[in-house]
């Protein structure tokens, strides 16, 4: 392995960082890394991707946030003034924003110096309304019913005519130039968690929007600590510090015998925020190059390291001894993050809720031998899932245990059997229990951990009699797609945005489709279970609701959950301050560079 690397590396130099732009000066401090999946764009309400939430709360600032250094989280301030005040039932929440914070710099703004006012967040919100953005997430601030919002836009789309942001509505007000109210229905006891954090609830100023019209994703606008200045879709992006960035000084609450993040704070407590001066982000899709900027030292950071170097870089979850001499730094986290494969409901194949459809769908399941995915493909960094709920998260239990989780071909081949799959014509394969073909038609990806994925799946259903065949396109192209329930099937991982299990059941709620429910599951009984969960405050009632989703999921079969994974980060020395977060995207502003210890920049 080592012989091949080096023979790599002596020919890798144009596998470094894009050179398709001046270097910046020495003297300024800049991170650099990779993203493995292309980014969407920049405009909170028209995102649903991972890669594009990494990069909005770092522009937009949310009216809350969560304290970088706290375990277990604790959620605390960003521009609003104070904790929120709350009613007694937890349908009215009213937050006072801080006076004094400012936009950066725009010429929508007309060279006049623009303060941040609630009304910043009343717009902001109504976005995911407007059918203009057809907002990925609207299903999901849908599901908090802002009285008014949801008859706002049935106006827009049924008299098609603009969306009416003058139009006053009870659900979300500006009560005064400081002061945003929320009004709800029924009862949001953990409405803070969809507060806090700028990737998608982030203050956007209505100029901004209204300037740039359809560009408005490549012109980003917010009060955060950075602005982006450059930006080639899907290959490179640049953002630099906000040079009219409040004051913002580094601080945070470790636990007491959390020794790393009582280190962290001692380092950099009262450091103005941000410590870099420009972050650099390259798209990289393939691992091997991705993995070659590292050990080249172009990029100062690699997330998430490629399963096929764990053993040269992270044996036993310890940096290599090699690595190490170098003063790379290792950070193993279990992630809050399931590995899913979804069935589109709504295929003739293996859609729909009979009793031969849910048969198919659970034959698939039990075939799929996710032990060996975890072990080869993923290089034994990940646990087997036995529900859609991720560890860490409240409603996660450890000791529960279901058919999700179960690998028997042989009891996949009895159902398939059983309910009429079966070979009808002698060659080979199983038909429809009509004798009309039996084929899977999976979404995949141009990259190599996908090549060996879907290698995997043809072997586990080659096993079972079945044929499948893979359709290739970007990432970008099959979240579009999915979306609109255009793919039959898909893998994809989901990553948690807040600290609460409910999130996973998005997949299953009927109103998230056409956002996260990529299935189109549609289920009265699940939908009572996530609204009954919605509303109750965390307890045994609660858990239970939580519980009976799970078994429900499971019956039903519209998504195979396969592994949480272990997510293994390096860093080269001279990168001071990371540490993984948690529930939240923004880090690069908590982070600083050793200028005496890093190399000149190429």
């Amino acid at each position: 392995m080592k012989r091949r690397e080096t023979l790599a590396l002596a020919g890798a130099s144009a596998l470094a960082w894009p050179a398709a732009r001046a270097a910046p000066a020495q003297s300024k401090k800049v991170l650099r890394y990779a993203f493995q999946v292309a980014e969407t764009g920049f405009d909170p309400a028209q995102i649903q991707d991972l890669y594009s939430r990494i990069l909005t709360p770092h522009i937009f600032e949310g009216l809350y946030q969560y304290d970088a250094l706290a375990r277990p989280f604790k959620i605390i301030p960003l521009t609003a003034d104070g904790m929120p005040e709350t009613s007694a039932d937890f349908r009215t929440w009213t937050v006072k924003v801080r006076p004094g914070i400012y936009f950066a710099s725009d010429p929508a703004f007309k060279g006049v110096r623009r303060e941040l006012t609630a009304a910043d967040y009343v717009y902001a919100f109504k976005r995911f309304a407007d059918p203009v953005f057809k907002s990925p997430a609207w299903s999901f601030f849908a599901d908090f019913e802002f009285l008014g919002l949801a008859e706002l836009r049935k106006q827009a789309i049924d008299r098609k005519q603009p969306f009416d942001y003058d139009r006053p509505i009870d659900g979300l007000r500006a009560l005064d130039r400081y002061t945003l109210q929320f009004r709800m229905p029924k009862p949001s006891p953990r409405f803070i968690t969809t507060l806090a954090g700028g990737d998608l609830t982030g203050a956007v100023a209505r100029e901004v929007v209204e300037y740039y019209g359809e560009n408005i994703t490549a012109h980003p606008v917010g009060t955060g600590p950075f602005k982006l200045v450059q930006w080639r879709r899907s290959s490179f992006i640049a953002l630099e510090r906000n040079p009219e960035y409040r004051e913002v000084l580094y601080d945070g609450e470790p636990a007491a015998g959390d020794l790393e993040g009582q280190a962290l704070l001692a380092r950099l407590k009262g450091r103005r925020l941000p410590m870099v001066d420009r972050v650099e982000i390259s798209i990289i899709e393939e691992a091997q190059p991705r993995w070659l900027t590292f050990l080249q030292r172009a990029s100062d950071f690699i997330e998430a390291l490629p399963a096929e170097f764990i053993s040269i870089a992270m044996p036993g979850g310890k940096v290599a001894p090699n690595l190490a001499h170098q003063g790379v730094q290792g950070y193993r986290t279990l992630r809050s993050d399931s590995l899913v494969t979804f069935f589109n409901m709504e295929d003739p194949v293996f859609g729909g809720y009979t009793p031969d459809k849910v048969a198919l769908r659970r034959a698939i399941w039990l075939g799929v031998d996710v032990e060996r995915e975890i072990r080869i493909v993923r290089r034994g960094q990940a646990i087997p899932a036995q529900s859609p709920v991720a560890p860490n998260l409240w409603g996660y239990d450890p000791a529960f245990k279901s058919e999700n989780g179960e690998y028997s071909v042989a009891r996949a081949k009895a159902l398939l059997d059983m309910f009429g799959y079966v070979d009808k014509n002698g060659d080979g394969w199983r038909e429809l229990p009509d004798g009309s073909p039996l084929l899977l038609r999976k979404a995949t990806q141009p990259d190599q951990l996908s090549r060996q994925l879907d290698e995997q799946w043809k072997r586990d259903m080659t096993a079972l009699g079945i044929r499948i065949e893979f359709v290739t396109a970007k990432w970008p192209e099959n979240l579009k797609a999915a979306r609109a329930g255009k793919l039959q099937m898909w893998g994809v991982g989901s990553l948690a945005a807040d600290p609460d299990g409910q999130g996973a059941f998005q997949r299953y709620h009927s109103k998230q489709i056409g956002g996260q429910n990529f299935a189109r599951f549609r289920m009265a009984a699940v939908d009572d279970l996530y609204e009954r969960m919605s509303t109750l405050p965390n307890g045994p009632e609660r858990l239970a609701a939580m519980t009976e989703a799970k078994r429900l999921a499971v019956a039903w079969a519209p998504y195979k959950t396969h592994a949480h994974r272990y997510v293994n980060d390096l860093a080269h020395p001279w990168l001071i301050g990371y540490r993984r977060p948690l529930f939240w995207n923004d880090w690069w502003h908590r982070v600083d560079i050793d200028m005496d210890r890093r190399p000149p920049l190429g």
